[in-house]
């Protein structure tokens, strides 16, 4: 068995996808006899992480100078209580600091790549192993001058993660059909501009159709003026950031996912899951997430008119709406959290030998 610390900079439950990433291996690690840790400044999955046996160091992650140092501190007073025999970084600060720490802590170093698509990424390859979470996000670290010998590829997966409770524990939310669902963080990259446009095109011809926007973020202001330009703005719904965005998925007829850029998608994932015709812009790792066009309909990305004819297609064509409803639900084990789990500890055990963990 090995001792894994996971390095994170908050375990905030705001709908971050790498921090829900790293926050399910260390409980499934630890549920899987491993001793585990994670370092961050705290949140509210400090409870969650309590019931699953992991220990959680508090440190605060920071790019200036003054605070940065004293992270190092923080970071290494936590290598040196629990020496690990693996670090895993979720963050560029996190894993700098790591590798500047690694020959006193004598530990490998293993990051995994939440946003390859910032340049600033190429940190991610301090690390011993880089894993990324698309075959697209491979090539693009490849491209930025990590070597492809050093770079993993793990896809994502959601199914049967420790924060959620099984999909059918939750109730679909009350809403207005036919409904169109995007679950994403306020971002301008999301596409939610482009999503309300499309819906915008055709809410004319399908006057009972609602859009309704979940998640919170630090564009929330511009996304939200763009829907008060268009002239169905009563019809496009901000739901703020939900906790449960099952419940959007289960009761809604469409899930569009517009984003200009994605290393995965995993609220395309539980879309999936929960039997949601899925429309995702055809970039980055979102087409490996549909099975490359065989799990749900693929758009060119910031094409605002393909999107509003996939949108209409599925509300005027029931047969191809229940076609790609069932399509989203088939070959789903792939994206079950028990997989993503022993890759990553395949990834791992490269480094330690079977006999030391």
């Amino acid at each position: 068995m090995m001792k894994i610390l996971h390095v994170v900079e908050h375990i905030r439950e705001l709908g971050n996808g790498g921090v829900n990433a790293a926050v399910d291996l260390a409980c499934e690690q630890s549920k899987q006899g491993h001793t585990v840790a994670v370092v961050s400044k705290g949140g509210e999955y400090e409870s969650l992480l309590n019931q699953y046996g992991v220990q959680h160091f508090k440190a605060h992650q920071s790019t200036k100078l003054s605070q940065y140092i004293s992270y190092a501190k923080q970071y290494n007073d936590a290598v040196r209580t629990f020496r690990p025999d693996i670090v895993h970084a979720h963050t560029m600060v996190g894993v700098t600091i790591a590798w500047l720490c690694k020959l006193i802590g004598g530990y490998q170093l293993i990051s995994t790549v939440h946003n390859e698509f910032q340049k600033s990424s190429v940190l991610m390859g301090l690390a011993d192993r880089t894993i990324v979470v698309s075959h697209a996000g491979a090539q693009t670290m490849s491209q930025r001058g990590i070597p492809m010998n050093k770079i993993r590829t793990v896809l994502n997966a959601i199914i049967g993660s420790p924060r959620c409770q099984p999909l059918s524990s939750y109730a679909p939310h009350s809403i207005k059909h036919p409904a169109i669902v995007t679950v994403a963080g306020l971002h301008l990259r999301k596409g939610h501009v482009e999503l309300i446009q499309a819906f915008a095109q055709i809410a004319e011809k399908f006057p009972d159709a609602h859009l309704y926007i979940v998640g919170d973020g630090p564009e929330r202001q511009q996304i939200e003026a763009s829907a008060h330009q268009t002239r169905v703005s009563h019809r496009i719904h901000f739901e703020g950031f939900q906790s449960e965005p099952q419940k959007y998925l289960l009761a809604c007829e469409i899930f569009v996912l517009a984003s200009h850029r994605e290393p995965f998608g995993l609220a395309v994932a539980e879309a999936r899951e929960a039997g949601c015709a899925v429309i995702a812009s055809n970039v980055d790792g979102l087409p490996e997430v549909l099975e490359h066009g065989n799990a749900g309909i693929l758009v060119p990305v910031k094409n605002i008119d393909a999107l509003a004819a996939a949108i209409a297609e599925l509300l005027e064509d029931q047969e191809k709406h229940h076609f790609w409803q069932q399509q989203a639900k088939t070959n789903l084990d792939w994206l079950k959290i028990n997989r993503l789990v022993q890759e990553t500890l395949s990834v791992y055990q490269e480094l330690i030998p079977q006999s030391a963990s």
